[in-house]
């Protein structure tokens, strides 16, 4: 007979579809409408600008605020999740935020207004770890990289619902109502709280008490820094072509508030179609193989998507980016997720992810800076070809795990 030490520990029984559909289901409307609120930011910077009397690099200054502070939040309920399960902190995380947002509608100043945002931060880094290691550990490995896809993609669809808020709710009522209505995910606590089951993975190998979750992060410590290394390119990439695209249809191309929601729409289609094939071109081709190819097939569009003579042209190249991006960004949550072991996976991934978005955090600001000197399309341009080759690099360099079965192996005691 085996000791107790060898013996094989058999990983908990696959959940039944009601049970991973319902955690898919809150996980995504969480990170869906935390991208909301994230991007209502986005959409609505030159107008935040003027009303407080300040200039527009400084308002995109706030977004690197809010992604510096996404680790404190990664960082705090990650250990929550780890320590006392995935649900409480997530419930907790969706009521925090959402105050946060509607809070934001309501400030009188720039410094004020700063401040929320990077409360906002703690929110938002807090929110995709717990979600990510809940959805992940209950979907049958056979699906994980196309329901990846999905959950990553609710990302796009928050984009998409900014860009539909910004486009309808906007020209008339301006630019805080829109942070009013990113109150609404404190209602989606309720639906985890009564429809969304524990973890049977977090059960099995949860730690007893602080110390030996401390030991096990620690242990860890070379994963958790090729992860920040992965997630800092990753955001490079996402952001980088994303959170001044706006600012540059405006302010270059001349695009009224209305046309630049509409084009909104159509790159973020683009998105959630991207990170849905690539995610399941993933679970056969592989996580890294697929992410690569995506981004480099990224860099053939990046004359479409930044300099483009004409309407239709910009937006075929902004559908096409954002299909390539988001479709190597559909494949991080089981790439990572099958990266780490099961008594830290909810804490790494998600710390990980953030501190790659804390070194990814001043994108917006530097393109805004190099676009004073350039122009928005250019100074986009040099910048999505120099993230774009330094993430297949880091990409390759590192492991994979693919459809690794999570459970089998609690953690010492």
């Amino acid at each position: 007979m085996s000791s107790p030490a060898t013996a094989t520990i058999l990983p908990p029984p696959e959940a039944p579809p009601r049970d991973y559909v319902n955690a898919l289901i809150a996980s995504f409307l969480g990170w869906a409408l935390d991208a909301f609120d994230f991007f209502v930011l986005v959409m609505a910077l030159p107008a935040i600008a003027k009303d407080f009397h300040t200039e527009i690099r400084a308002i995109a200054g706030t977004i690197a605020v809010t992604l510096a502070f996404r680790p404190v939040g990664a960082f705090i309920f990650g250990l929550l999740a780890d320590r006392y399960g995935r649900r409480l902190p997530l419930m907790i995380n969706l009521v925090f935020y959402s105050i946060i947002e509607v809070l934001s509608g309501l400030a009188t100043s720039y410094s004020t207004f700063l401040v929320l945002r990077a409360l906002f931060g703690i929110g938002m880094g807090g929110e995709w770890g717990v979600g990510a290691s809940l959805v992940m550990e209950k979907v049958p490995p056979r699906w994980r990289g196309v329901l990846s896809g999905l959950l990553q993609e609710g990302y796009a669809v928050g984009y998409l619902l900014a860009a539909c808020c910004y486009f309808t709710v906007f020209p008339t009522w301006g630019w805080r109502p829109m942070f009013f209505i990113g109150g609404l995910p404190a209602l989606l606590a309720l639906f985890v709280r009564y429809r969304v089951k524990e973890s049977a993975v977090w059960q099995k190998t949860r730690h007893e008490n602080w110390s030996g979750l401390g030991r096990a992060i620690i242990s860890n410590w070379k994963l958790f820094f090729y992860l920040t290394a992965l997630m800092m390119m990753m955001n490079f990439s996402s952001h980088g072509t994303q959170d001044m695209y706006p600012t540059f249809l405006k302010e270059q191309r001349g695009f009224t508030p209305k046309q630049v929601a509409i084009l909104a729409i159509i790159y973020n289609v683009g998105a959630l179609l991207g990170g849905l094939l690539f995610g399941r071109i993933s679970d056969w081709l592989g996580r890294r193989r697929s992410m690569s190819l995506a981004l480099l097939l990224a860099i053939a569009v990046i004359p479409l998507w930044a300099h483009a003579p004409n309407t239709a042209l910009l937006g075929c190249g902004a559908f096409l980016m954002q299909f390539m991006v988001q479709g190597a960004w559909g494949i991080i949550p089981a790439h990572i997720s099958e990266l780490s072991p099961d008594d830290v996976r909810g804490f790494l991934p998600g710390f990980a992810y953030q501190c790659g978005v804390l070194l990814a955090g001043s994108v917006a600001y530097l393109e805004a800076v190099l676009a004073s000197h350039l122009n928005y399309a250019t100074a986009m341009a040099i910048t999505a070809l120099s993230i774009f080759i330094l993430a297949v690099l880091v990409i390759s360099v590192g492991p994979e795990r693919r459809g690794v079965c999570f459970g089998a192996n609690p953690p010492p005691r």
